[in-house]
Protein backbone atom coordinates (compact mmCIF):
# COMPACT_ATOMS: atom_id res chain seq x y z
CA UNK A 1 0.00 0.00 0.00
CA UNK A 2 0.88 3.60 -0.89
CA UNK A 3 2.92 5.53 1.92
CA UNK A 4 1.14 9.08 2.48
CA UNK A 5 3.38 12.48 2.02
CA UNK A 6 4.97 13.02 5.60
CA UNK A 7 4.44 17.21 5.17
CA UNK A 8 0.83 17.93 6.97
CA UNK A 9 -0.06 20.38 3.69
CA UNK A 10 0.57 17.95 1.42
CA UNK A 11 -0.88 14.95 3.55
CA UNK A 12 -3.75 17.31 3.18
CA UNK A 13 -3.82 17.48 -0.12
CA UNK A 14 -3.71 14.12 -1.09
CA UNK A 15 -6.61 13.20 1.55
CA UNK A 16 -8.97 15.85 -0.41
CA UNK A 17 -8.05 14.76 -3.56
CA UNK A 18 -8.62 10.75 -2.05
CA UNK A 19 -12.21 12.20 -0.78
CA UNK A 20 -12.75 13.80 -3.39
CA UNK A 21 -12.70 10.41 -5.60
CA UNK A 22 -14.37 8.05 -2.61
CA UNK A 23 -17.52 10.71 -2.31
CA UNK A 24 -17.77 12.78 -5.94
CA UNK A 25 -20.69 14.08 -4.52
CA UNK A 26 -19.16 15.86 -1.64
CA UNK A 27 -17.90 19.95 -2.51
CA UNK A 28 -14.41 19.41 -0.85
CA UNK A 29 -11.88 22.29 0.07
CA UNK A 30 -8.66 22.54 1.61
CA UNK A 31 -8.92 25.78 3.32
CA UNK A 32 -5.57 25.16 6.19
CA UNK A 33 -2.44 23.12 6.23
CA UNK A 34 -4.46 20.48 7.46
CA UNK A 35 -8.19 21.49 7.75
CA UNK A 36 -10.86 20.52 4.90
CA UNK A 37 -14.43 22.02 4.15
CA UNK A 38 -16.92 19.16 2.84
CA UNK A 39 -20.15 20.95 2.09
CA UNK A 40 -19.64 23.76 4.33
CA UNK A 41 -18.39 21.80 7.78
CA UNK A 42 -15.07 22.21 8.48
CA UNK A 43 -12.83 18.97 8.96
CA UNK A 44 -10.01 18.49 11.38
CA UNK A 45 -7.27 15.92 9.97
CA UNK A 46 -4.70 16.34 12.74
CA UNK A 47 -5.91 13.08 14.39
CA UNK A 48 -5.89 11.21 10.46
CA UNK A 49 -2.59 12.24 10.25
CA UNK A 50 -0.88 10.87 13.75
CA UNK A 51 -2.88 7.82 12.90
CA UNK A 52 -0.71 7.59 9.73
CA UNK A 53 2.14 8.94 11.52
CA UNK A 54 2.64 5.68 13.74
CA UNK A 55 2.14 3.18 10.78
CA UNK A 56 3.52 4.95 7.90
CA UNK A 57 3.73 1.42 5.88
CA UNK A 58 -0.54 1.52 5.81
CA UNK A 59 -0.61 4.96 5.70
CA UNK A 60 -3.06 4.95 2.23
CA UNK A 61 -5.43 2.17 3.66
CA UNK A 62 -5.50 3.97 6.59
CA UNK A 63 -6.87 7.28 5.36
CA UNK A 64 -9.15 5.27 2.79
CA UNK A 65 -10.58 2.67 5.86
CA UNK A 66 -11.09 6.59 7.85
CA UNK A 67 -13.06 8.10 4.93
CA UNK A 68 -14.71 5.50 4.15
CA UNK A 69 -16.01 4.63 7.97
CA UNK A 70 -16.63 8.47 8.62
CA UNK A 71 -18.67 9.01 4.90
CA UNK A 72 -20.53 5.07 5.29
CA UNK A 73 -21.58 6.26 9.04
CA UNK A 74 -23.02 9.68 7.32
CA UNK A 75 -20.44 11.12 10.54
CA UNK A 76 -20.07 14.40 8.87
CA UNK A 77 -23.45 15.55 8.99
CA UNK A 78 -24.22 16.39 12.98
CA UNK A 79 -27.23 18.58 11.89
CA UNK A 80 -29.50 15.40 12.81
CA UNK A 81 -27.68 15.22 16.52
CA UNK A 82 -29.65 16.09 19.63
CA UNK A 83 -28.10 19.43 22.10
CA UNK A 84 -28.47 16.62 24.97
CA UNK A 85 -26.16 14.26 23.28
CA UNK A 86 -23.53 16.47 21.91
CA UNK A 87 -23.85 19.27 25.09
CA UNK A 88 -20.76 17.67 26.61
CA UNK A 89 -18.61 17.41 23.70
CA UNK A 90 -19.06 21.04 22.54
CA UNK A 91 -15.54 22.85 22.89
CA UNK A 92 -14.18 26.70 21.71
CA UNK A 93 -11.33 27.08 19.71
CA UNK A 94 -10.47 31.05 19.00
CA UNK A 95 -9.67 31.69 15.38
CA UNK A 96 -8.65 34.82 13.36
CA UNK A 97 -11.24 36.85 11.67
CA UNK A 98 -9.77 36.44 8.66
CA UNK A 99 -11.79 32.69 8.29
CA UNK A 100 -14.56 34.09 7.08
CA UNK A 101 -12.24 34.91 3.84
CA UNK A 102 -13.32 31.30 3.34
CA UNK A 103 -16.48 31.11 5.32
CA UNK A 104 -19.88 32.36 5.27
CA UNK A 105 -19.99 34.33 9.00
CA UNK A 106 -23.89 33.79 9.08
CA UNK A 107 -23.24 30.24 8.79
CA UNK A 108 -20.46 29.65 11.32
CA UNK A 109 -21.80 29.65 14.94
CA UNK A 110 -19.45 32.41 16.69
CA UNK A 111 -18.99 35.03 19.13
CA UNK A 112 -16.67 38.07 18.76
CA UNK A 113 -13.34 38.01 20.90
CA UNK A 114 -10.49 40.85 21.05
CA UNK A 115 -7.26 41.31 19.10
CA UNK A 116 -9.65 40.57 15.43
CA UNK A 117 -10.19 36.78 16.71
CA UNK A 118 -13.94 34.83 17.19
CA UNK A 119 -14.57 32.31 19.25
CA UNK A 120 -15.98 29.46 17.10
CA UNK A 121 -17.20 26.30 18.59
CA UNK A 122 -16.82 22.56 17.41
CA UNK A 123 -18.28 18.90 18.29
CA UNK A 124 -15.35 16.90 19.56
CA UNK A 125 -16.04 13.29 18.49
CA UNK A 126 -12.99 10.50 18.97
CA UNK A 127 -12.02 10.69 15.89
CA UNK A 128 -12.62 14.19 14.42
CA UNK A 129 -14.12 17.86 15.30
CA UNK A 130 -16.70 18.86 12.82
CA UNK A 131 -17.31 23.55 13.36
CA UNK A 132 -21.21 23.91 14.55
CA UNK A 133 -23.29 25.98 12.34
CA UNK A 134 -25.66 28.80 13.12
CA UNK A 135 -28.68 26.40 12.00
CA UNK A 136 -27.78 23.79 14.75
CA UNK A 137 -27.62 26.53 17.00
CA UNK A 138 -30.64 27.88 15.90
CA UNK A 139 -32.38 24.29 15.72
CA UNK A 140 -31.04 23.99 19.33
CA UNK A 141 -32.84 26.69 20.56
CA UNK A 142 -30.06 28.48 22.29
CA UNK A 143 -28.35 31.65 21.72
CA UNK A 144 -23.97 31.97 20.72
CA UNK A 145 -23.69 33.65 24.33
CA UNK A 146 -24.96 30.03 25.76
CA UNK A 147 -22.78 28.31 23.46
CA UNK A 148 -19.88 29.81 24.45
CA UNK A 149 -20.82 29.55 28.14
CA UNK A 150 -21.38 25.45 27.87
CA UNK A 151 -17.96 25.62 25.90
CA UNK A 152 -15.57 27.03 28.49
CA UNK A 153 -17.32 24.90 30.81
CA UNK A 154 -16.14 22.13 29.07
CA UNK A 155 -12.97 23.44 28.37
CA UNK A 156 -12.54 23.70 32.02
CA UNK A 157 -13.21 20.40 32.78
CA UNK A 158 -11.40 18.51 29.45
CA UNK A 159 -8.01 18.23 31.21
CA UNK A 160 -8.18 19.44 34.38
CA UNK A 161 -5.01 18.72 35.24
CA UNK A 162 -2.28 19.53 32.46
CA UNK A 163 1.43 20.31 32.48
CA UNK A 164 2.63 23.72 32.56
CA UNK A 165 6.36 24.52 32.19
CA UNK A 166 7.88 27.55 34.26
CA UNK A 167 11.13 29.24 32.70
CA UNK A 168 12.70 32.79 33.65
CA UNK A 169 14.33 34.55 31.79
CA UNK A 170 18.30 36.56 32.76
CA UNK A 171 16.40 39.43 32.96
CA UNK A 172 14.06 38.52 35.22
CA UNK A 173 10.39 38.13 33.11
CA UNK A 174 8.88 34.78 33.42
CA UNK A 175 7.14 32.62 31.09
CA UNK A 176 4.57 29.87 31.41
CA UNK A 177 4.50 27.35 28.43
CA UNK A 178 1.15 24.72 28.08
CA UNK A 179 1.82 22.24 25.37
CA UNK A 180 -0.64 19.42 25.24
CA UNK A 181 -0.78 19.48 21.59
CA UNK A 182 -4.89 18.71 21.62
CA UNK A 183 -6.12 21.15 19.64
CA UNK A 184 -7.02 23.55 22.89
CA UNK A 185 -3.99 25.04 24.00
CA UNK A 186 -4.82 28.13 22.38
CA UNK A 187 -8.27 28.28 23.86
CA UNK A 188 -6.84 27.93 27.19
CA UNK A 189 -6.77 31.61 27.38
CA UNK A 190 -10.46 31.17 28.22
CA UNK A 191 -9.94 28.94 31.21
CA UNK A 192 -11.94 29.91 33.89
CA UNK A 193 -9.14 29.54 36.50
CA UNK A 194 -6.61 30.66 34.50
CA UNK A 195 -5.94 34.08 36.33
CA UNK A 196 -6.05 32.68 39.76
CA UNK A 197 -3.29 29.92 39.12
CA UNK A 198 -0.76 32.34 37.18
CA UNK A 199 -1.04 35.44 39.20
CA UNK A 200 1.59 34.40 42.10
CA UNK A 201 4.07 33.67 39.34
CA UNK A 202 3.77 36.51 36.63
CA UNK A 203 2.28 39.44 38.97
CA UNK A 204 -1.31 40.83 38.86
CA UNK A 205 -1.64 41.45 34.79
CA UNK A 206 0.52 39.14 32.92
CA UNK A 207 0.08 38.28 28.85
CA UNK A 208 -0.42 35.40 26.70
CA UNK A 209 0.85 34.89 23.22
CA UNK A 210 -1.38 32.73 21.26
CA UNK A 211 -0.01 32.34 17.96
CA UNK A 212 -1.26 29.08 16.33
CA UNK A 213 -3.72 26.72 17.83
CA UNK A 214 -1.29 24.38 19.55
CA UNK A 215 0.77 27.24 21.61
CA UNK A 216 0.15 28.81 24.44
CA UNK A 217 2.39 31.31 26.32
CA UNK A 218 1.79 33.49 29.45
CA UNK A 219 4.16 36.16 30.21
CA UNK A 220 4.85 38.71 33.00
CA UNK A 221 4.47 42.06 31.92
CA UNK A 222 8.14 43.02 31.45
CA UNK A 223 10.97 43.58 31.68
CA UNK A 224 10.76 45.13 28.25
CA UNK A 225 13.83 43.82 26.87
CA UNK A 226 12.07 39.66 27.58
CA UNK A 227 8.66 41.11 26.24
CA UNK A 228 10.64 42.31 23.17
CA UNK A 229 12.77 39.06 22.58
CA UNK A 230 9.12 36.99 22.66
CA UNK A 231 7.09 38.78 21.33
CA UNK A 232 9.86 38.18 18.40
CA UNK A 233 9.46 34.70 18.33
CA UNK A 234 5.44 34.78 18.54
CA UNK A 235 5.51 37.11 15.14
CA UNK A 236 7.90 34.16 14.35
CA UNK A 237 6.04 31.12 15.09
CA UNK A 238 2.38 33.11 13.79
CA UNK A 239 4.17 33.48 10.47
CA UNK A 240 5.48 29.55 10.19
CA UNK A 241 2.40 27.24 12.58
CA UNK A 242 -0.37 25.51 11.28
CA UNK A 243 -3.54 27.19 11.94
CA UNK A 244 -2.16 30.21 12.47
CA UNK A 245 -4.26 33.15 15.04
CA UNK A 246 -2.52 36.32 15.89
CA UNK A 247 0.41 38.11 16.78
CA UNK A 248 -0.72 40.46 18.90
CA UNK A 249 -0.42 39.59 22.99
CA UNK A 250 -3.64 39.43 25.26
CA UNK A 251 -3.79 41.12 28.66
CA UNK A 252 -5.06 38.78 31.19
CA UNK A 253 -6.63 41.04 34.68
CA UNK A 254 -8.50 39.89 37.66
CA UNK A 255 -11.53 41.16 35.28
CA UNK A 256 -11.00 39.23 32.36
CA UNK A 257 -8.95 39.15 29.15
CA UNK A 258 -8.41 42.32 27.06
CA UNK A 259 -6.09 43.22 23.72
CA UNK A 260 -2.76 44.28 24.93
CA UNK A 261 -1.33 47.90 23.36
CA UNK A 262 2.09 46.38 22.94
CA UNK A 263 3.85 50.07 23.26
CA UNK A 264 2.55 50.19 26.87
CA UNK A 265 4.97 47.31 27.84
CA UNK A 266 7.73 48.96 26.13
CA UNK A 267 7.47 46.36 23.13
CA UNK A 268 8.47 47.63 19.88
CA UNK A 269 5.90 46.03 17.27
CA UNK A 270 7.21 43.63 14.90
CA UNK A 271 5.86 43.30 10.91
CA UNK A 272 7.17 41.69 7.98
CA UNK A 273 9.28 38.93 9.60
CA UNK A 274 9.68 35.43 8.19
CA UNK A 275 9.55 32.20 9.80
CA UNK A 276 13.44 31.93 8.87
CA UNK A 277 14.15 35.65 10.45
CA UNK A 278 15.62 34.32 13.79
CA UNK A 279 15.92 31.20 15.90
CA UNK A 280 15.83 32.68 19.53
CA UNK A 281 12.78 33.01 22.00
CA UNK A 282 11.19 30.23 24.09
CA UNK A 283 14.31 27.64 23.95
CA UNK A 284 16.49 30.90 24.66
CA UNK A 285 14.50 31.33 27.48
CA UNK A 286 14.67 27.44 29.03
CA UNK A 287 18.24 27.38 28.69
CA UNK A 288 18.53 30.57 30.68
CA UNK A 289 16.53 29.10 33.34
Amino acid sequence: MAHMPKELNKFAEQVAAMLRRLQPEYAVKLIGTSELLVDGRRLDLDNLYRMVSHDEMRGQEIVEHYLEQLFSDDSIDQSDMSFDLVRSRIMPRIQPESIFEHLSRELVAHVPFVNNTVIVFVTDLPNMTVSITTEQMIRWGITAEELEEIARENLDSYTPQFDMQFVESKEGGQAAIIGEQDGYDAARVLLGGLYNSLVDRLGPDFLVAIPARDMFVALSAGPSPFLQRLHRRVVQDYNRLPYPITDELFLVTRDGVAGAVLEDFGVEKLEGIGPDAFDEGYDEERDAA
